[in-house]
Order: C-alpha cells, then structure tokens, then sequence
C-alpha cells in the first residue's frame, strides 16, 4: 500500500531549486520513470555478467573459474564458514536476482542483498582503491546503487508495478 503524497512533494521536479532552463521541467518528470528503468535494468545486466559464468562454471574475463575464485574469496579472505553454499548463494543473486531486478521484480529485497554482497566484496579487496589493481571502486559503487533501489522500488516501468504489488 502506498501513502500518498503532498501535492508539493508529489513530482519530484516540485522539490528543490528552481532550474536554470524551466521549460526542461517537463522533460525530466517525463523521462525519470525511464531513466531509473533503464539504470535498474543495466545494473542487472551488469550483475547476471558476473552471475551466470558461476552458475554455468564457464570463463569470466581473466578468471577461469570464477565460482572457484568466489569459493576461494569466501573461505580463504572473508573467512566465513560453509564457502562453496555462500559461493552458489551469490551466484544466484547476481545471476537471477540480477535478472529480477532488470525486470523489476522483487527490487528491494534483492537490492537489499547485493548491498551486503558488495559491502563484503569491499571488505574483501580493501582498502586498495583503483579496480585496476583488484579495489574497491567498482564494488563501492554498486553498493551504493544497491542501497538507492533498495529504498526506491522497482519503480512505475517494473513487472512489480504491473502485478500492482511491490514484493
């Protein structure tokens, strides 16, 4: 169930200063449900890359094995217990969960999730910086995505929207 809003809060061109080029208003309240379509859908994409070779346990880039290398990382880094069912649970979430998430299904939890992953992967590759040298500066950013669609939803062009129910 959603509350509803103010009217002055209700677009989100309505908040904030006012722009250098108004005419542009309309514009961006039209493209916005777009644009976070398209990001949600990318950012997906760009975490079924990462998931799939895992699952299908084929060739990632340099990485021969990456469900070994996230085997290894889990156990061996992180040092957390059980690495190779953590390892497959990852997998999964960037392999399927990225795929609910370029569709919009299920965003917050599955967002919720990649935060933690990628809050773990920064752990992990910390504090080198440049992804260049194996840091953190792709990881960081994806966390912080992770956590805008955790708080904002599959959003208005999402299959959540269209089975008129937010998971």
């Amino acid at each position: 169930m959603q509350l509803p809003t103010p009217p002055d809060t209700a677009h989100p061109a309505a908040a904030g200063p006012p722009l250098i080029f108004p005419h542009l208003s309309g514009l961006y309240a039209r493209a916005e449900p777009a644009a976070y379509a398209l990001l949600r859908g990318v950012f997906g994409v760009v975490l079924m890359t990462h998931g799939l070779p895992k699952l299908l346990r084929t060739s990632h880039g340099s990485m021969a094995d990456p469900m070994a290398g996230s085997i290894q990382l889990i156990e061996n880094v992180l040092r957390l217990p059980a690495a190779p069912a953590l390892a497959l649970f990852v997998a999964l979430l960037e392999g399927v969960g990225g795929a609910l998430l370029a569709i919009g299904l299920g965003t917050h939890a599955i967002a919720a999730m990649v935060t933690v992953q990628m809050l773990a992967i920064c752990v992990a590759l910390g504090p080198t910086w440049p992804w260049i040298d194996r840091g953190i500066e792709f990881p960081f950013l994806m966390m912080f995505l992770a956590i805008f669609m955790a708080f904002k939803g599959s959003g208005p062009w999402s299959l959540d929207r269209a089975l008129g129910r937010e998971l």
